[in-house]
This record gives C-alpha cells, sequence and structure tokens, in this order.
C-alpha cells in the first residue's frame, strides 16, 4: 500500500496582509513597528499593485513631504521602509479562501495551495485583486500556464522558442526586448503599429526592429490552431485591411492590462457598503475582529479615496491590533525617541542631549 503523504501545517503569521500596492505596504511598515510580523499577499507577480501597474511614470504630487515622484519611485520608496521588517512574500496568488477557527485565528488558503495561520489580518486589495485581461479567442483557454501566459513574471521561458508577444504598453515592450537575445524568434503583436512605453525602451525596440530581431505583426486574433500532437501551432489574425494572416509560434506572452474584481472577499461574511467593506472609523475594523480593511476596499462616512488617507488607515490600524493583542490600551512611542522603535528598524538610537 502506497503511503499517502501528510498535509503540510500551514504556515503561522502574526498577520497577513492582503494586498501589495501602496497602503499594503505601509501597513506592514505599521505593523512592523508594532512587533507585529506580517506576511504579505498579492494576485500580481510583484509589488505595487494599481500605483505600479496603472501609473507607474506619472507624477504623484500629494505624498507628504514628497513634493513629486512617480508610481514607480513611490513603491520603490516604502519597499525601502518597509526592509527592516522583511515580511514574507506570497505573489501571484489570491487568497481563495478564509475561516474564523475556534481559537479566534485566521485559515487562509491560497490560489496557489498556500496555507496560512494568522491571529490577524489586514485586507488593503484597493477596489479588488487584480488581475491580468485574458484573451477571449475559442481553444486559447486550454494552453494557460503551458504555451499561453498573462503577465509572465520570467521570461526565462522564451530561451529557444517562437515567441509572441501581445500588446502595445511598456510591459509588453519590456518583454519583448527582454526575449529578443534567447528565444528563436520574436514577433510583438499589437493592433497598431504604435507603442507606450519610456523614450529608452523605444529607442531600443527600434533597433532590434531594425537588426530584424523583433518583428511586428498588425491585427487582432481570431483563432488559434493545434497541432497533431495537441499543442498550441498558430494564432490565426484579421489585419487592418480585413485580410486573414497565420503566425507561427510557440509560446505566447500576453499583457493585455489588469482588471480589479473583488473576488472570494465578498464570500467572507464581512459586512459591505456598496461592493467595499464597512469598518470602524476609530480602528479600521470589519465587522469581524481581528479582521481590517484599510485603503480603497474600505467604506465609512467622509471616506476619501487617497493614498495618503490609506496612510492613516494603515496606522490607526495597526495601533488598533496590537492593543487587542496586548488586552489593553498601549503609551504612544516616537521613532525620534524611542530605543524600541529604532531597534525595530535596524538603525541606532540617536544620542542624548
Amino acid at each position: 500500500m502506497q503511503a499517502v503523504a501528510p498535509t503540510p501545517l500551514p504556515l503561522q503569521a502574526d498577520a497577513v496582509v492582503i494586498g501589495a500596492g501602496p497602503v499594503g505596504l505601509f501597513q506592514v511598515f505599521q505593523l512592523g513597528l508594532q512587533g507585529i510580523a506580517a506576511h504579505l499577499i498579492d494576485a500580481l507577480p510583484h509589488v505595487g499593485g494599481q500605483c505600479d501597474q496603472l501609473y507607474p511614470d506619472k507624477p504623484i504630487y500629494d505624498i507628504p513631504g514628497i513634493p513629486v515622484c512617480t508610481g514607480r519611485e513611490l513603491v520603490a520608496l516604502l519597499e525601502r521602509q518597509i526592509a527592516p521588517f522583511a515580511p514574507t512574500r506570497h505573489l501571484g496568488q489570491q487568497v481563495d479562501s478564509l475561516a474564523v477557527q475556534d481559537d479566534g485565528r485566521f485559515l487562509l488558503q491560497t490560489s496557489a495551495g498556500q496555507s496560512l495561520q494568522a491571529r490577524s489580518i489586514f485586507i488593503a486589495a484597493g477596489v479588488g485583486a487584480f488581475v491580468p485581461r485574458t484573451l477571449k479567442v475559442d481553444g486559447l483557454a486550454a494552453f494557460v500556464g503551458s504555451q499561453l501566459r498573462y503577465h509572465p513574471a520570467d521570461v526565462n521561458a522564451a530561451s529557444g522558442r517562437q515567441v509572441v508577444v501581445h500588446g502595445g504598453d511598456e510591459a509588453a515592450v519590456r518583454a519583448a526586448i527582454a526575449c529578443a537575445p534567447t528565444a528563436a524568434s520574436i514577433t510583438l503583436l499589437h493592433r497598431r503599429d504604435v507603442f507606450h512605453a519610456a523614450p529608452a525602451l523605444l529607442a531600443e525596440l527600434q533597433a532590434l526592429r531594425a537588426a530584424g530581431r523583433i518583428h511586428v505583426a498588425i491585427g487582432q486574433i481570431t483563432g488559434a490552431q493545434q497541432a497533431q500532437d495537441g499543442s498550441l501551432q498558430a494564432l490565426e489574425l484579421l489585419g487592418p485591411d480585413g485580410g486573414h494572416e497565420r503566425l507561427p509560434l510557440d509560446l505566447l506572452l500576453a499583457y493585455l492590462g489588469i482588471t480589479p474584481r473583488l473576488g472570494p472577499i465578498a464570500d467572507w461574511g464581512l459586512a459591505m457598503e456598496r461592493k467595499q467593506l464597512a469598518v470602524d472609523p476609530a480602528t479600521f475594523a470589519t465587522s469581524q475582529p481581528g479582521i481590517y480593511a484599510v485603503g480603497d476596499i474600505n467604506s465609512y462616512p467622509g471616506k476619501r479615496k487617497l493614498i495618503l488617507c490609506g496612510f492613516h488607515e494603515a496606522t490607526l490600524a495597526a495601533f488598533a491590533e496590537a492593543e487587542r493583542q496586548a488586552g489593553q490600551r498601549l503609551p504612544l512611542e516616537y521613532t525620534t525617541s524611542s530605543e524600541r522603535l529604532q531597534t525595530r528598524l535596524g538603525v541606532a538610537p540617536l544620542p542624548a542631549g
């Protein structure tokens, strides 16, 4: 009789932060100051959330103390700020289920099969989990994860293969350039011969096109062709002139943008108002003790959907959970004078006097 492998025990966590956008990252920081270690989960394969995906190079003017920065620069600064607390990251996966245990802790299961048991949950999922927009073409869904990949974090799969990169924004341009050195061939497919990216990237793309390393195809995917072994062999395209083309490939990397979905959060039994989580504005606790909601996912009187408001919410939520765990009100400490906070930050205490 073959032995059955034991079910792995869930990872133990003081706190789980769901959502790795700016507010989620700052939540990790505030929890760290309170001595609460966090695990960080996001549906995207990298941190930054909406800020990094939708306006990475656009200026932001309303972050306190920073006259102007781009979305990408803000995420980089927040990454530096949370570095002393080294959160465990679970990226490229969603929380599929959340259940309250008999001892008051929470059991989470992610789409990647990871389970975590946590004392507290902080939902910083913005307007929902950002997931890639998918291709609505018959016959392609069967190849997701093998020959069709959305927002892939690793382009090593392109080595030695005929690759089609589908998209017209910076992510698609970057992917095509990154694949060019190792792929057997690279075709950048878009509905127009116009691409949106930083000037340096567009110049590099043009140079690779001139050298014959990257080809550009203009059109829309209308169908898929399979080889005798069932693998994806070619795409059927409708060109701008109404003509039909066949585009051979081994691998399709699709960069079609992202879309927010509330997803399983709606099924967790938390009180909601107009698809947002109702919270107590004094603590940002939801209707379930131990679960907090910060940022655009929450709703309360006077709510403003601004990053700086999310930072305020994350601060109060961290204090509330620290006091819930301690069972009493805690004294306020300042990073400028508290040796305990400076130790947690990994900086030397300032000299007295």
